[in-house]
């Protein structure tokens, strides 16, 4: 189990390598200029060429070759905007923003907590309902209720979620005005954050009406972002649960006389967890790093409307920090999913 876990951890490197040489060189693909950018329209040309100086823009993007030539020094040929920010990469620094100056993994601090609570309702409001509905539909195969629930996993997957969002505001903030339209708490409301999860926060701080105001704000968008996961895990409860019922011990257990609850949650749906788990793991992975559009809609101060303002603005620090933080959540979730597998079946052993 060790010996995995270390190649395991040992193999996330040269993925996370990959990424920041795949972010760094899209970031400089796409033809913009920071420094006009930041100066605007009005910005002089030498002004433009002075910032850029400044923000290290200027130099080559992969090898210095003027720079070597100059000083015949092998360590010119690396002064370069690659280098440099594997340089910084190394140390823990993700560099500062170039509109707020600011620290890039100080923003992250401040954003990620608000995108990591969105993400776990919409997981929540996915698996709390999709593990149920697929279970349901595999034990009426054929009938009008697997129908109905076929067809409410494929609208899941079909429908965009920012046009499933925009319908979920105006049914229920505007025409019903039962939830907010937008951000994570009232303005009226008041509180000292500890975790940054607001919900948990409250608690903490003996305000159980601010918490409660937190989670109305929490459902609309976490309904959104978690319908198109919602979808895959009623999709694939249903089609391991098809499987498993198939099985020789589930029919032993229902010819020992257990009851039927028994036999579906104890034999059947544990046996069928395998696959819904993988499911769930890379769903709760894609939600965290596909938050962009929903965080905009509903002005939710995360992750992902934080990297969509970066994107506007040509912010490179902003967009190569955001974007290799979110990838290395995502591998780790893997790699944990992998690790839950001995857990749900125990004979499953690691060497």
């Amino acid at each position: 189990m060790t010996s995995y876990l270390l190649r395991r951890v040992l193999g996330l490197v040269p993925v996370l390598l990959g990424v920041s040489f795949l972010i760094f060189s899209i970031n400089r693909i796409i033809p913009s200029n920071p420094a006009v950018a930041l100066l605007g329209e009005k910005g002089t040309v030498a002004g433009q060429q002075q910032l850029a100086h400044e923000l290290g823009l200027d130099k080559p993007l992969f090898l210095n070759r003027t720079e070597f030539r100059r000083t015949h020094d092998i360590f010119g040929l690396f002064d370069s905007q690659y280098f440099t920010y594997m340089g910084q990469l190394v140390t823990g620094d993700l560099g500062k923003s170039f509109f707020s100056r600011s620290p890039v993994i100080h923003s992250l601090a401040m954003r990620f907590p608000a995108t990591f609570e969105l993400t776990i309702a919409a997981m929540l409001i996915a698996t709390i309902l999709g593990i149920p509905l697929g279970v349901f539909a595999a034990l009426r195969r054929g009938t009008w209720v697997d129908t109905i629930v076929l067809v409410f996993a494929l609208s899941g997957v079909s429908f965009p979620i920012f046009w499933f969002a925009i319908i979920l505001i105006y049914a229920f903030s505007v025409h019903l005005g039962w939830l907010p339209p937008a951000g994570r708490l009232d303005v009226t409301d008041n509180l000292a954050p500890i975790t940054g999860l607001y919900v948990l926060d409250a608690l903490l701080r003996g305000q159980p009406a601010t918490a409660l105001d937190a989670l109305k704000h929490l459902v609309l968008p976490g309904l959104a972002l978690g319908s198109h996961a919602m979808a895959l895990i009623v999709r694939m409860t249903r089609s391991s649960m098809l499987d498993v019922l198939k099985q020789d011990y589930v029919r032993t257990a229902e010819s020992k006389g257990l009851r039927r609850w028994m036999v579906v949650a104890k034999h059947a749906l544990r046996n069928a967890l395998l696959p819904i788990t993988t499911v769930v793991g890379l769903s709760f992975g894609s939600l965290l790093s596909g938050a962009i559009l929903i965080e905009s809609i509903f002005t939710w101060p995360g992750i992902g409307s934080w990297l969509y303002d970066a994107i506007s603005q040509r912010d490179y620090p902003v967009i190569q920090g955001g974007v290799l933080f979110v990838a290395f959540m995502f591998v780790v979730l893997n790699l944990l999913i992998d690790l839950s597998y001995s857990l749900i079946d125990p004979r499953i052993r690691y060497s």
